[in-house]
C-alpha cells in the first residue's frame, strides 16, 4: 500500500505507511528541486557572507535559478530550483559537496497511561515546573489549537529558552497559541516549488491542521488532562499525552501532495533554532546512506545540541528490511497493541459466532439474519473481492451484508462502496498480507473486521449455504485483553539495510487503535462525504507509537537534564520489557509466535523503569564521527552530515561494532567465513546513574553455532557517572539451519536489569 501523506486515503487506512518517491519527475531539462550541501569553511575571503557565496555559485550556473531555503543549523547549504544538466554542474563547483534531489517523504500514519503504568507512578516523574520546561517539537501536517488536548490551564509563563514563535496564516493566527502549544510554524516553499500554489480552498496555508494526523501525533506526546474523552463512546475515559506538562511546538511540513525534504530540513532547522528539548517526526523516507536522507542530517544536527530525535520505524511489516530512520542518533521505534479491543461479532446462520473489531456508532442492524453475500460473486469486475467505489452489482447487495477483502483501497471505503450500492453492511476480511491483526475504524455502516482465519472460515459458510445469512453484534470496548502488547503486523522489521551492524528498531510503544485529538476539518474516516466531526479519533500506525516514544523522553528529560540523548534513549531501551508476566514471550501477530529483536528491537517501553536504569550507554557526537569513520565514508560525506570539516586518522583503527549502543548486531558472511571460526569482539562503555552496586552479567538462551562470553563478567561501581567497559566476544563455529539467532544480555545489581538484544545473521 502506498498512498499520500496527509491525504485523506492516509487516515482511511489508519496505516501511515512510510514511502518515499522522487519529488518530480519528467523531461531531460525539466528542473527539480535539489539540495546543495556547501563546505562553509571553504568560502573564498572575497565573500563578505556565506549566503553571498552561494548565491554566487548558484549563478555560474544559472541565471534564473532562485534560492529556495538558505541552511544554516541543519546542513550548510540551500535549496535551489535546476535542471540536471544544471545539478551536475553545480556538483563540480568549488566548495560544493554534493547536490542531492529532492526527495518527497510521508505519514508513518486513552488508556496508553494506565497500560505504561504511568496512572500509578504520577509521583516518580516530576511533573511540575521541570517537565514544563521541557518543548517537544513535532513535525507533522499542523496543529488543531482549539482540541481540549492543547488547554494551558495550570501552566506557567512560557519558558525563558524559547526562541519560536507563533506564525499566522490562512485560518490560523498567533492567538491561537497559548502556554502549551508556544509555537506553531508552516513550510510550504519546497512543496510550492515542485507542486505549484497550494489550493487555499482546500487546505490552510498556515500551522492549521486540516488532516488530523499532526494533532494526533502531538496531543499523543503531550496533550493535557481531558476527561470524559471517547470517539462515539468508544474507549471513553480520560484522555491525556504522554508528558501532560511540556510545551509543544509545531512544524507543518506535510501537504495535500506529500512532505517534501527541502521543507523538512527548513522544519528542523527552526526547531533546532527555537531551542525544542525533544524532535517527534512521525515520517520516513526510503533507504538511503545516511549522508543523503534529510531526516539523518537533520537528526545528526539536533543530537550534537542535545535534541532526542524520535521517529517512527514505519509501516511496510511484516516484510523484514522494512525499516526507515534506522540511523544510530535517531530513536527508532516500532508499534504494539493495547490491552484494549473493540469487539464486533459476525453471527452467521450456522449459529457460529466469529470474532472482529469496529468502531461503528450508527443505526443499528434488524434484529434479525440478513441475507449475505461475498461480494467476489456480486460484481462483474474482475477484484470485485475487493469492493472497489463502483464495482458492486447494487440488485446482488441490496439489503444484505457484504464480505469483502482487503487490499488495493482503503478500508473504510470499501464500506462506503458497499453503502452507496446499497448494502446493509460489511464484514471486511484480512488477507494473507495482514494475518490476524485488527485495525479498527469508524465504518460509515455496520462493518467488522476480521482476521484471516476468521474470514476463511466464514467464505466456506458463503460458499457451501445455498442461502447463507449473517448479522454483526457490536460489544463497544473491552479492556484487559491478553495478551498484550503484541508486535503489530505493520510496523517495519529489522534487519537494518543501511548498517547490519546496528540493531533496529530499537524498541516498541503502542501504536495499535490509539485514541488522541483530532482536527474538526475532517470526519474520523478521512473520507469527503464523511460529515461526522470528533474531538479524538482512534487510528493505528507507527506514527502512534513515535509520540509516545517522543513524551516518554520528555519526561526524562525533566528528571534527568543533564542527560544526552544517547543516555535518554539508552534507559528507555535497557529498561523494556520482552516478556510477559507470565514469563511468556512477546508476541508478534503477524505470525502468532515469540517475536524477535527484529521485530521489537530491545522490547516493550516501561517509562517507570526507565526513570531509575541504574546504568547507560552513552554517546557523543565524536562517538558518530568515529562511526562514520568506520562505515567508510569520505571527508565530504561526514561534512555533509556534520557540517564541519572532518577527517578520519588513517592511523586509527574504527569499527562499527564498538560504536557504544544498547544492543548487539552480528553479521556473519558466509562466503568468506569458511573452514575455522569466526570472532567477533564488540567493546561497549556502561555510565553508572544510581548509587554505588556491583553487576553481574548473564546472557540468554544461547544461540546455536555461537559461544557468547563476556569480559569482565563483573562491573564494581563506587560512585555515580562512573564508567567501566567490557567487551563481548562471538565466536561462530557454525552455520544453523535458521538464519538467524536472537539472545539478550543483562548486567543486574539485585535491583536493576539493564538489557540489551543480540542478533546473530548468517548472510550468504
Amino acid at each position: 500500500m502506498k498512498w499520500f501523506c496527509f491525504a485523506f486515503l492516509l487516515l482511511l487506512f489508519h496505516l501511515d505507511l512510510c514511502h518515499v518517491s522522487m519529488a518530480v519527475s519528467g523531461e531531460k531539462n525539466q528542473r527539480k528541486t535539489y539540495i546543495v550541501h556547501m563546505s562553509k569553511s571553504e568560502m573564498p575571503a572575497s565573500f563578505e557572507h556565506h549566503t553571498h557565496w552561494y548565491d554566487s555559485s548558484l549563478k555560474s550556473v544559472s541565471e534564473s535559478a532562485e534560492m529556495i531555503y538558505t541552511y544554516e543549523q541543519v546542513i550548510h547549504g540551500f535549496s535551489t530550483r535546476l535542471t540536471p544538466e544544471e545539478a551536475v554542474q553545480l556538483e563540480s563547483q568549488p566548495g560544493v559537496l554534493s547536490v542531492l534531489p529532492e526527495l518527497k517523504y510521508e505519514l508513518h500514519t486513552t488508556r496508553t497511561p494506565e497500560f505504561l503504568g504511568l496512572d500509578k507512578s504520577a509521583d516518580l516523574f516530576p511533573e511540575s515546573d521541570s517537565v514544563s520546561d521541557v518543548v517537544i517539537g513535532v513535525l507533522d501536517t499542523g496543529v488543531w489549537p482549539e482540541s481540549k488536548s492543547f488547554i494551558d490551564t495550570g501552566l506557567g509563563p512560557v519558558p525563558s529558552s524559547w526562541k519560536g514563535e507563533c506564525e499566522s496564516g490562512t485560518n490560523f493566527s498567533s492567538s491561537n497559541c497559548n502556554r502549551k502549544l508556544i509555537g506553531a510554524r508552516y513550510f510550504a516553499k519546497g512543496y510550492e516549488a515542485t507542486m505549484g500554489p497550494i489550493d487555499e480552498s482546500r487546505e490552510s496555508k498556515s500551522p492549521r491542521d486540516d488532516d488530523g494526523h499532526g494533532t494526533h501525533t502531538t496531543s499523543t506526546a503531550a496533550g493535557s488532562v481531558v476527561q470524559e474523552a471517547s470517539l462515539f463512546g468508544y474507549a471513553a475515559g480520560t484522555a491525556r499525552g504522554m508528558a501532560t506538562r511540556a510545551r509543544v511546538a509545531v512544524y507543518k511540513v506535510c501537504w495535500l501532495g506529500g512532505c517534501f525534504s527541502s521543507d523538512i530540513v527548513a522544519a528542523m532547522e527552526k526547531a533546532v533554532d527555537d531551542n525544542v528539548n525533544v524532535l517527534s517526526m512521525s515520517l520516513g523516507g526510503g533507504m538511503s546512506d545516511y549522508y543523503r536522507d534529510s531526516v539523518a542530517i537533520g537528526a545528526f544536527a539536533a543530537m550534537e545540541k542535545g535534541i532526542l530525535v524520535s521517529c517512527s520505524a514505519g509501516n511496510a511489516g511484516p516484510s523484514p528490511y522494512s525499516l526507515s530512520n534506522v540511523a544510530p542518533w535517531i530513536t527508532t521505534v516500532g508499534a504494539g497493541s493495547l490491552d484494549r479491543d473493540f469487539p464486533a461479532y459476525v453471527s452467521l446462520g450456522n449459529g457460529q459466532n466469529y470474532s472482529g473489531v469496529s468502531l461503528y456508532k450508527g443505526s443499528s442492524l434488524p434484529g434479525k439474519l440478513l441475507p449475505f453475500v461475498y461480494a467476489g460473486n456480486a460484481s462483474n469486475a474482475t477484484n470485485g473481492n475487493l469492493c472497489m467505489m463502483g464495482s458492486l452489482i447494487p440488485k446482488e447487495v441490496a439489503g444484505k451484508i457484504v464480505m469483502c477483502d482487503r487490499g488495493m483501497s482503503a478500508r473504510v471505503q470499501k464500506g462506503a462502496a458497499v453503502k452507496s450500492a446499497g448494502g446493509a453492511g460489511m464484514v471486511l476480511s484480512n488477507t494473507a498480507a495482514n494475518g490476524e491483526e485488527l485495525v479498527a475504524d469508524a465504518h460509515l455502516l455496520p462493518a467488522t473486521t476480521v482476521g484471516l482465519k476468521n474470514g476463511d472460515a466464514i467464505k466456506s459458510y458463503l460458499f457451501s449455504d445455498p442461502n447463507p445469512t449473517a448479522t454483526i453484534l457490536f460489544e463497544g470496548t473491552k479492556v484487559g485483553i491478553k495478551p498484550s502488547p503484541v508486535v503489530a503486523a505493520f510496523s517495519s522489521r529489522g534487519p537494518n539495510s543501511i548498517t547490519p551492524e546496528i540493531l533496529k528498531p530499537d524498541l516498541i510503544a503502542p501504536g495499535l487503535n490509539i485514541l488522541a485529538g483530532w482536527s474538526g476539518s475532517v470526519g474520523p474516516t478521512g473520507l469527503a462525504i464523511d460529515s461526522r466531526r470528533v474531538n479524538f479519533n482512534i487510528i493505528s500506525g507507527t506514527s502512534m507509537s513515535c509520540p509516545h516514544i517522543s513524551g516518554l523522553a520528555a519526561l526524562l528529560k525533566a528528571a534527568h537534564p543533564d542527560w544526552s540523548p544517547a543516555a535518554i534513549r539508552s534507559a528507555l531501551m535497557t529498561t523494556a520489557y520482552t516478556e510477559y508476566k507470565n514469563k511468556e514471550k512477546l508476541q508478534d501477530i503477524a505470525t502468532g509466535k515469540p517475536s524477535t529483536p527484529f521485530d521489537h528491537g530491545a522490547g516493550h517501553v516501561d517509562p517507570v523503569s526507565a526513570l531509575d536504569p541504574g546504568l547507560i550507554y552513552d554517546l557523543t557526537a565524536n562517538d558518530y564521527l568515529d562511526f562514520l569513520c568506520a562505515l567508510n565514508y569520505t571527508d565530504s560525506q561526514i561534512t555533509s552530515l556534520a557540517k564541519k570539516s572532518s577527517t578520519c586518522d588513517a592511523g586509527k583503527k574504527y569499527s562499527v561494532s564498538d560504536l557504544n549502543y544498547p544492543s548487539f548486531a552480528v553479521n556473519v558472511d558466509t562466503t568468506t567465513q569458511t573452514g575455522s571460526s569466526a570472532v567477533f569482539k564488540h567493546t561497549r562503555t556502561l555510565t553508572n546513574v544510581g548509587s554505588p552496586a556491583t553487576y553481574n552479567v548473564s546472557v540468554s538462551p544461547q544461540i546455536a553455532g555461537v559461544q557468547i562470553s563476556v569480559q569482565p563478567e563483573t562491573l564494581n561501581f563506587s560512585k555515580v557517572n562512573e564508567k567501566k567497559s567490557y567487551t563481548v566476544t562471538f565466536t561462530v563455529s557454525s552455520q544453523p539451519s535458521d538464519p538467524n539467532g536472537f539472545a539478550r544480555l543483562e548486567w543486574s545489581d539485585g535491583k536493576h536489569i539493564v538489557g540489551s538484544p543480540i542478533a546473530v545473521t548468517w548472510n550468504s
